[in-house]
């Protein structure tokens, strides 16, 4: 028997459709479902690793562990990875399949609907509850034909509909209520509920407006969730995420130093290290220098590395990173950018554009070749110092040069990344890295701090836990349940 499933679709970008659904994930789990997330097109660089040799987005491997499920490729059976000049990465069922500029992929999402469909009976058929997040804002007209992400998969798939709109951006009922308008009415006719999240203050005060809602548009009221702090400690999808300022953090003894890219991904690197009491992160943006007193500058990943490397000198970065250098600061590039910190980076299929060959910052003696296929693979070991850790690759290109001869670790019987002569600079193709609390707390001593007391993973854990207590606490549970088909 099929399971039941239900659609969260938002009034617009970042109303909190991913943090929802991994809530309702997790308290319908407790409540003893088994519940599979889906989200049929995403648009992000963070993605994660899938059980079955692919990669989702990253909110749709949170929503996974929310659910207690492994994660599948046919979670997220479209995938777009924006690239620099070569459009995106399309991504479908975990491999990827082509590049496409946006007008390109209006024409091919008719294609890939039928793909989309099959992911998503395989996971109806080995569920309870199928749990659907819609991209973007449902309202988005212009892009109604050949839509596969928010009612064009709705009524193809004939799942009914619950509307997020975000108060804390303002005008909510205008959201809301203007959504309805401005729809078809058999797309309309797909919604049967909304939810009001965010919302900061005492409920009483905004009785009047979901009652207001409910008459201007027929839904029924699932709930106005308050405003869950706690997401903070979650890892986030969009790089938008990023874009806060940089707070001095009191008592902390460790500065560390990340320039913010144009192309950036696989940014939840950073999370752990946030995390840390004893870690003040300091985004540096276009427009900044990086502090001369930080202890490590951090360049984490990239999808378009030739193109974020050019970014980064553009911005003065590089004449920074090599100052930090002299003064015998430390270094650290994970996957892109470790590819940056070589002599040399080619792309002669033209991976990521016009075939090329750039200058890296020279700051480790290995040069990067963009050929081959793309590795997705979780990964365990030991570092150079002899301590265990585990993560995840996901790249493409091969790395070689002297500097390989000092390997940054140990994984599967081969050797990964590289050491600079002066052991000051280090470079590894490892995601997940400081998500390892035995190689968090040895990098946080390495930079003169002391070991971590946090245990991260249980951390996000207790988070899931109390999102879902609070989801369960203020959204009708059992009216969504009625609302499932």
């Amino acid at each position: 028997m099929a399971a039941r499933s239900l659609m969260f679709q938002g009034t617009g970008s970042d109303v909190g459709k991913s943090l929802v659904v991994a809530g309702l994930a997790r308290a319908f789990t407790l409540r003893g479902l088994r519940v599979l997330p889906f989200k049929p097109q995403n648009m992000s660089n963070n993605a994660a690793v899938t059980a079955d040799g692919g990669e989702i987005g990253r909110a749709q491997a949170l929503q996974a562990r929310a659910a207690k499920v492994s994660l599948s490729v046919h979670m997220n059976p479209v995938l777009l990875k924006p690239q620099s000049e070569v459009g995106a990465q399309v991504v479908v069922q975990g491999k990827v399949e082509s590049n496409a500029k946006a007008d390109e992929y209006q024409h091919l999402k008719r294609k890939l609907m039928p793909r989309v469909l099959e992911s998503f009976e395989l996971l109806r058929s080995k569920a309870d509850l199928v749990l659907v997040e819609g991209a973007g804002s449902a309202s988005e007209i212009n892009l109604r034909q050949n839509d596969i992400a928010n009612m064009g998969f709705a009524r193809a798939a004939d799942v009914p509909v619950v509307l997020i709109g975000d108060i804390d951006r303002g005008g909510v009922i205008a959201s809301l209520a203007g959504t309805k308008l401005v729809l078809e009415p058999e797309d309309a006719a797909m919604i049967r509920g909304f939810i009001v999240n965010r919302f900061r203050g005492d409920p009483a005060l905004f009785a009047d407006g979901m009652r207001m809602i409910g008459e201007l548009t027929g839904w029924r009221s699932i709930g106005l969730l308050p405003h869950f702090a706690d997401a903070a400690r979650l890892p986030a999808e969009d790089a938008l995420g990023l874009n806060g300022p940089s707070a001095r953090k009191a008592g902390a003894k460790i500065r560390i130093a990340v320039p913010i890219l144009p192309h950036i991904s696989n940014f939840d690197d950073l999370d752990p290290l946030e995390a840390e009491p004893d870690v003040e992160l300091t985004r540096v943006r276009n427009g900044q220098a990086i502090p001369g007193d930080c202890d490590l500058v951090l360049l984490v990943g990239s999808k378009a590395t030739i193109s974020d490397l050019a970014a980064l000198k553009a911005a003065g970065f590089d004449v920074d990173i090599a100052a930090h250098a002299r003064r015998g600061g430390r270094v650290l590039g994970l996957c892109g950018g470790y590819q940056m910190l070589g002599k040399r980076i080619s792309d002669p299929d033209g991976i990521e554009g016009p075939p090329s060959s750039v200058e890296g910052l020279g700051l480790l003696d290995v040069e990067t070749v963009l050929a081959g296929d793309k590795r997705l693979e979780a990964v365990s070991g030991a570092s150079f110092d002899g301590i265990s850790l585990s993560g995840y690759e996901m790249h493409v290109g091969r790395t070689l040069g002297p500097d390989c001869s000092r390997p940054f670790s140990m994984i599967g019987g081969g050797a990964d990344g590289a050491i600079s002569a002066d052991g000051r600079v280090w470079g590894t193709y490892l995601h997940g890295l400081f998500a390892d609390d035995r190689q968090r707390s040895a990098w946080l001593m390495r930079l003169g701090g002391t070991a971590s007391v946090l245990d991260y993973e249980a951390g996000i854990e207790t988070v899931l836990d109390r999102l879902a207590d609070h989801i369960e606490r203020h959204l009708d549970l059992d009216g969504l349940l009625t609302l499932a088909r």
